[in-house]
């Protein structure tokens, strides 16, 4: 038996309308969900037991130079030269036995008197006549020097102080040669010395027994600084 289908009951018929209803509810919900806004909300009380926390706030600073120091007083000082003693060891004596004469006898002592030889390399520490600086004496080239010398600024900077020995010659011409160091507390003060000393003008040579001589001479330095 042939089941007979009723054209009205066929739903395929009806597809473009079920299509345009479905799109038209689609719609509608998406305009919907566009229009819906959630209601506000108050806070009606505050609660005023809780702990604020405060945040301590950091300022970023960069590293502070350090604020330059106040000026040192410098002071260079050329002091008396030290003294220096020079002796000498070898003894003379002569012994005569007056056993071997009677009263009668006359006795003559006749006494050679050599004349000193003055040796040209071996300097003076002490001649007839010093040498003389610029017409006037040692102390004249103490000030020359004081005047002339400068503190080094790395040893200022290192705090770096005392006092430079010295010792020079001055020649048979006058030049001022043979700078030697005696003591000093850093290189940079005996360098610094050593400068000022090879700058001199020349002396007035010494004598000795109206002959030209080399004369040695020593000189201290004192570099300080005060605050």
């Amino acid at each position: 038996m042939e089941i007979k289908k009723s054209p009205k009951a066929d739903l395929r018929n009806k597809r473009g309308l079920l299509l345009e209803i479905g799109l038209v509810i689609s719609l509608c919900l998406v305009i919907g969900a566009f229009a819906y806004t959630p209601k506000e909300r108050t806070i009606e009380k505050m609660d005023l037991q809780a702990a604020i926390v405060e945040e301590e706030i950091v300022e970023i600073t960069r590293q502070d130079q350090k604020p330059p120091e106040p000026p040192k007083r410098v002071e260079v000082k050329v002091i008396a030269d030290l003294l220096q003693v020079v002796t000498n060891d070898t003894k003379i004596t002569t012994e005569v036995d007056f056993a071997e004469f009677d009263e009668n006898t006359e006795v003559i002592q006749q006494v050679e008197v050599a004349e000193e030889t003055i040796e040209d390399d071996q300097p003076f520490l002490i001649a007839e006549t010093m040498p003389s600086f610029q017409g006037g004496d040692l102390n004249t080239f103490r000030n020359w020097v004081q005047q002339n010398v400068k503190f080094p600024q790395i040893a200022l900077e290192n705090g770096i102080q005392g006092r430079v020995v010295l010792s020079f010659v001055i020649e048979k011409d006058g030049r001022l040669t043979n700078i030697q160091v005696l003591q000093t507390p850093d290189r940079s003060l005996s360098e610094e010395a050593i400068r000022v000393l090879n700058k001199s003008p020349k002396w007035s040579p010494g004598k000795q027994r109206n002959q030209v001589v080399r004369v040695k001479y020593t000189l201290p330095v004192d570099f300080r600084v005060h605050n």
